[in-house]
């Protein structure tokens, strides 16, 4: 079973900042997940992108992954790859990338949830929480009482894929959404927008290892 971390930060450019920029403070701040999200690039910009996170996550051990491009994940030999519900499918990804990379994908419904662990991935982020700026196309939003249903469902189903939460999501959520059997959260906004990165990230863990200790 591969670690996957229970605190995943997004990139994003930000404030005139480039996603290598805002991926070394969120690092420098403790976040040692790192999930490089560039869209509409061309291949060189991004793989510029790339592998100046690359570089960066290597520097404060911290695991990156690429959302999106596979091929590219595969020849920079990132650390895995985050697909969303248009990307390629987990099984191509997987045949390109072999059985060590981390593979996620996104879900937004219980047959979503299906499909991915079908398929064979790591981990699913599932969303969105609440309404968020940071993606486009948004899907249909959960809120507390989708989780609850739809980690109900995967229990009854014996899935037990680690279920990330994605979207909006705040500290103070945390505790509700782990208490529906979530196994992580996502966020991306909440620390890159943040003037003191090191305290948000900080009050994550705590609430992360809180309900943990609680639940044990």
């Amino acid at each position: 079973m591969k670690k996957i971390a229970k605190l995943h930060y997004i990139t994003q450019v930000l404030n005139g900042k480039s996603h290598a920029e805002t991926a070394e403070e969120a690092c420098a701040a403790g976040a040692d997940w790192v999930q490089l999200r560039v869209k509409d690039q061309p291949y060189e910009l991004w793989k510029e992108e790339a592998l100046q996170t690359q570089a960066i996550c290597k520097t404060y051990g911290s695991t990156f992954l690429i959302n999106d491009n596979v091929r590219l994940a595969a020849e920079i030999d990132a650390d895995g790859v985050h697909l969303g519900k248009t990307d390629m499918s987990p099984v191509e990804a997987r045949e390109l990338l072999g059985a060590d990379k981390i593979i996620g994908g996104t879900a937004n419904t219980f047959e979503d949830v299906q499909q991915l662990v079908a398929a064979g991935v790591d981990y699913i982020g599932l969303g969105p929480f609440r309404f968020t700026s940071t993606k486009e196309n948004l899907s249909p939003i959960l809120g507390l009482s989708g989780y609850g249903l739809l980690l109900h469902q995967c229990q009854m189903a014996g899935i037990k894929t680690p279920i990330v939460a994605i979207g909006g999501i705040l500290a103070a959520d945390i505790a509700p959404l782990l208490a529906t059997g979530v196994y992580g959260v996502a966020v991306s906004s909440v620390i890159n927008k943040a003037e003191d990165k090191e305290q948000v990230i900080q009050q994550f863990r705590q609430e992360l290892l809180l309900v943990a200790e609680t639940k044990a």
